[in-house]
């Protein structure tokens, strides 16, 4: 049984560390881009090898997936791996902003067991454990259970055409943050269709599911972890009485984007 206390701990010590460098606190961090539109700093990798000695004490046996490591293809004959993003949402993050997060969820046999968000800037930690609820700051999260399509929130900075009966509210860069604005019920809706990563998503949609949203990739099936391709197709958190009619607004769109953009 792993030690819940500890772990939280360790995630709140990731946080305090990112903070202390997050140029919104007054500091200065180095940064530079992995490929173009990815921007990675010195934070990220102060976090990443934080976690990874860390949780590597907390739990041996266990594999390892982050963002900011070389993937090692031995976590797939692993029941159990740490699945983390140093520092979700780095631009909002280089910027001073408050929109980001370190999230780091339990992987077993695909599915997440415990998911943490640390969210200093925002003086917010989340955390879910299957079957046991989700929580922030230590009270119960329940999600959106708004019923109705038209005038659903979501947080983006912009809609299309399509999207025009939706209702804009604050977008956070961290895609974790926004998806915990749903468990919140701070949010209806947060849909992407693009390939994302399981690191961005695992923690967080455990946050959500456990307040009772529902979650699902772009086409509605369910979300996996620790695959060999540890990418899927778009991400779509929800009530659950609009998560059918929001995979309807998607499916044509989806349904062009995916075989273009893979690879």
């Amino acid at each position: 049984m792993i030690d819940s206390l500890r772990l939280e701990q360790i995630v709140r010590e990731a946080g305090r560390i990112a903070h202390d460098l997050w140029p919104g606190a007054g500091h200065e961090v180095e940064s530079w881009e992995k490929e173009p539109g990815s921007p990675v700093c010195t934070a990220d990798l102060a976090v990443d090898a934080f976690l990874k000695r860390e949780l590597g004490r907390l739990l041996p046996a266990a594999g390892w997936l982050s963002e900011e490591t070389a993937d090692d293809p031995a976590r797939l004959s692993k029941d159990l791996i740490w699945l983390v993003d140093p520092i979700d949402g780095t631009r909002d993050f280089l910027r001073g902003r408050s929109g980001w997060a370190v999230s780091v969820a339990l992987i077993s046999a695909g599915r997440p067991l415990i998911g943490m968000l640390a969210a200093p800037a925002r003086n917010e930690e989340w955390i879910a454990i299957a079957g046991q609820g989700a929580s922030r700051n230590g009270s119960r999260l329940a999600a959106s259970a708004r019923k109705q399509f038209p005038g659903s929130r979501v947080p983006t900075d912009s809609l299309s055409d399509h999207d025009v009966d939706l209702h804009m509210v604050d977008k956070p860069n961290s895609i974790a943050l926004r998806i915990a604005m749903v468990a919140a019920d701070e949010a209806d809706l947060v849909a992407t269709l693009r390939w994302g990563f399981e690191w961005d998503i695992g923690a967080a949609a455990l946050i959500a599911r456990e307040a009772g949203a529902q979650t699902s990739d772009a086409f509605g099936q369910p979300l996996a972890y620790n695959k060999r391709d540890p990418r899927a197709f778009g991400l779509l958190v929800s009530s659950p009485d609009i998560h059918g009619m929001a995979l309807e607004r998607l499916a044509e769109r989806a349904a062009d984007i995916a075989p273009r953009t893979k690879g």
